[in-house]
Order: structure tokens, then sequence, then C-alpha cells
């Protein structure tokens, strides 16, 4: 599925977030110090984050999947650990999405292929061990996509 399909499905069917400006862009990858692949560059002019999976009201938010609004991206070792120093954790792994029980969906900008950043599993209880934060997706694009057809649950998980 192409990246602008995975979008409009996004804004059918889940709560986006308004879009980024470009100069929130600029300013997130100044900050981070790395830019935005095409997919995430995609997805966060279309919106600054989104919520999969799960109404949203005052009373009650709990998202399958929510992915976190520019101004929220942090280093994983920061969020998970609460420590930004290399026994932490890699200073290239990212938080961009949060998935129920307090795990997140790392990016990690160590390295592209074919232009695009990989995903790992951000499982809390095993981080920042690499075997159990393993590589779930070669892109954004497609972890969105099976995100979106997992009707809420961990798809890269084998079944128990």
């Amino acid at each position: 599925m192409k990246m602008a399909e995975l979008l409009a499905e996004v804004s059918r069917l889940h709560h986006p977030n308004p879009p980024a400006t470009p100069e929130q862009i600029e300013a997130f990858e100044e900050r981070v110090g790395w830019p935005l692949d095409p997919d995430l560059r995609a997805f966060y002019l279309h919106c600054d984050g989104a919520d999969l999976f799960a109404p949203r009201t005052h009373a009650f938010r709990d998202p399958a999947f929510s992915f976190l609004p520019l101004a929220r991206i942090q280093r994983a070792r920061l969020v998970i650990s609460q420590d930004d120093t290399d026994k932490a954790g890699p200073a290239t792994w990212y938080a961009v999405c949060e998935v129920r029980d307090s795990n997140y969906i790392l990016l990690d900008v160590s390295h592209q292929a074919a232009g695009r950043y990989p995903l790992r599993d951000g499982y809390r209880e095993g981080f920042p061990d690499p075997d159990y934060c393993r590589q779930i997706a070669s892109s954004f694009a497609e972890f969105l996509a099976g995100a979106l057809r997992s009707n809420g649950r961990w798809f890269w998980l084998s079944p128990a």
C-alpha cells in the first residue's frame, strides 16, 4: 500500500492530529540532528501524530498505537530509562509510537535501507537488548501498514 493510501486510511478511520508545518519539521530535524525520511515526512505533513484503534474522549484514552507528535519524540533511552547516557541504550533509537502497556515502537536512525529508517520493538522489560528490541519493520510505511491491518494487536509478535 502506498503512503498516500495509508494516510487516507488514518484520516478516514482513526484520530490524526493536525499536520505539522514545514517550520516544525525543520525545527525538529535541527533538534534531533537527523532528517525525517520520506515516509516520516509525509506522515508528519499529513498529521503531527495520530491515535489508532481508540475513541478519543476526555475520560478515557487508551489507543492501541499512539504515534507521537514531533515535539514528543525523544531518544528511547530517555523515554524508557529516564537516562540519556550510553549505558542506558543506543543514542540512535528514538521513541516514535507508544503502544499499550508502556511499551514503544522505536525508530533506529543509525542506518537506512532504501532511504528509510527501520523500526524496532521497544519492549520495556528487554530494553535496550537488541534481542528483545528487534527490528520489526524496514520502514515507517511498512509498520504503519501492519498497524492499520492489526485491529489493534501487536502484529509483529508471534501468536501465543
